[in-house]
């Protein structure tokens, strides 16, 4: 879910649908939109030899798109043996069910109420499933829900909507918070400089082949985005909707509602720091 178009300095990645690492592979949803980007990002991941496979967020409920999903699958020789949520919105969520019912497979995410099947998902998690290695990453920030996926075999992080292919992402007020999102982008810089990350797996928009200039990027982003905030309420401007006007001006009206949402994280954010 973005709050902004693609922005200068944003580093470039390539590949929208098909294989981006040795054991991720990409089917693109067919709901593109502003907020959406390109659509969303369905992975199937699988270690190289394995006959099981992995699916991160099946996206929305379009029986094609799922029915797609599990043939690709098939088509490597493998079986859907475990769907994962990076988080709940729609875009992500919608058709866990009906693909839970396609593939038989149980659903795990951090939300009990996303649940399908007995275990959830926590940080320190690792999925195993077919020889692979997922490890759950804690993300909030975007929603309360958020999570990551580090699949240390190909360097690559899988991030949902905490970091985008394109643009920036919204911290979705009141269920996501500022504070909760930078210490997030922290602990991804983490991954990139002690684990060796170096690629980024987005929900929405292409591959990210710089994850340490990503995550960079987006920290600079929010910082720039936050001064630009406080100047603006010192200047008077004492609304949500009177800080998007001010802030936003350069971006696309149609995306102002959802910079409302980011812009309500900022100033609780600032409020809470005695900033303003």
């Amino acid at each position: 879910m973005t709050d902004a178009a693609a922005l200068p300095g944003q580093p470039r990645g390539g590949v929208l649908s098909g294989a981006a690492t040795a054991r991720a592979y990409c089917v693109l949803a067919p709901n593109p939109s502003a907020m959406t980007l390109d659509g969303t990002n369905t992975w199937i991941v699988a270690e190289p030899d394995s006959d099981l496979a992995v699916v991160i967020d099946p996206g929305p409920l379009d029986d094609s798109h799922l029915k797609a999903v599990v043939e690709t699958a098939e088509r490597a020789g493998r079986r859907v043996a475990l769907t994962l949520l990076t988080h709940g919105h729609p875009d992500h969520a919608e058709g866990a069910a009906r693909f839970a019912e396609l593939t038989r497979t149980p659903v795990r995410a951090l939300d009990p109420a996303l649940r399908l099947g007995d275990e959830g998902l926590a940080a320190g998690d690792v999925i195993t499933t077919g020889g692979l290695e997922l490890r759950v990453v804690p993300t909030p920030g975007h929603t309360a829900d958020s999570l990551s996926f580090h699949l240390p075999a190909d360097a690559a992080v899988l991030t949902g909507d905490t970091i985008l292919g394109r643009g920036t992402t919204v911290v979705a007020h009141p269920d996501g918070r500022l504070g909760d999102y930078l210490d997030s982008l922290r602990l991804l810089r983490s991954l990139t400089v002690d684990d060796g990350v170096t690629t980024v797996l987005p929900g929405h928009g292409p591959v990210l082949n710089d994850a340490q200039g990503a995550v960079e990027f987006y920290l600079a982003h929010r910082a720039k985005r936050l001064a630009q905030v406080e100047t603006a309420v010192e200047a008077g401007h004492r609304t949500a909707a009177d800080v998007v006007a001010h802030v936003y001006a350069d971006v696309d009206r149609s995306l102002w509602p959802a910079a409302e949402l980011s812009v309500r994280a900022q100033l609780d954010y600032l409020g809470e720091h005695g900033l303003v």
